[in-house]
């Protein structure tokens, strides 16, 4: 819609003028033209920029939401006497490093807090899938409704985890290439909005538990 209105006020331009009065017409379709173009991208920008945040909101939600699973999933593992101990440490240190991450809004806008972020909640991701590979050998583990209750939650916090992160990636996309792109990125330069960072979804940091019920 924007577009058509630039085009139809540059064709409104009369063919014929020469001097000042040529420059003078130049000049007020210069102004128009990017009054315009910075309102049409002002509020693409406002769109694509609230999209992102819903994403992110979603993302923290999911991320939390196994976190809590956490400890109870810890309680019910250490009932087996000889299970292995550093496994479950590494878990819980896992866990504890999410929790003590500082996570607002302004780390969707910090490239090295956003790394941070996801970094940790890879390494947790990590600890998680050991432990309940290593639980495989417990069979009085495997067992337990509780142990197969926190699995199939667990499993399915993962999947969600999966599409929330790449509706984050593909709205940050967007975000960006409204910000980046002519004439949107004056309305972006009007709000002072500037590409943001993504994750970047570091092979074998961040996938899902091997989850077998």
């Amino acid at each position: 819609m924007c577009e058509h209105e630039v085009t139809r006020m540059k064709d409104s331009i009369p063919a014929r003028h020469n001097g000042a009065l040529s420059r003078l017409w130049l000049g007020l379709f210069v102004v128009v033209f990017a009054i315009s173009a910075a309102g049409c991208g002002y509020n693409e920008v406002v769109e694509r920029d609230e999209d992102v945040k819903a994403a992110w909101a979603e993302v923290q939600n999911q991320y939390k939401r196994r976190a809590d699973l956490v400890p109870n999933l810890v309680k019910v593992v250490k009932g087996a006497g000889q299970f292995e101990q550093e496994t479950l440490q590494k878990v819980v240190e896992a866990r504890s490093k999410v929790g003590t991450l500082k996570v607002d809004s302004s780390t969707i806008d910090d490239p090295a807090k956003l790394k941070a972020f996801e970094q940790a909640q890879g390494e947790l991701s990590g600890s998680l899938s050991r432990l309940l590979v290593v639980a495989e050998r417990y069979p009085e583990i495997k067992a337990t409704d509780a142990y197969r209750d926190l699995q199939a939650q667990l499993e399915g916090t993962e999947n969600r985890i999966t599409v929330a992160r790449k509706r984050f990636i593909d709205d940050v996309a967007e975000y960006n290439k409204v910000v980046a792109r002519f004439p949107t990125s004056i309305g972006a330069g009007v709000r002072g909005m500037k590409s943001r960072p993504t994750f970047e979804g570091t092979p074998g940091l961040d996938k899902a538990p091997d989850v077998n019920l």
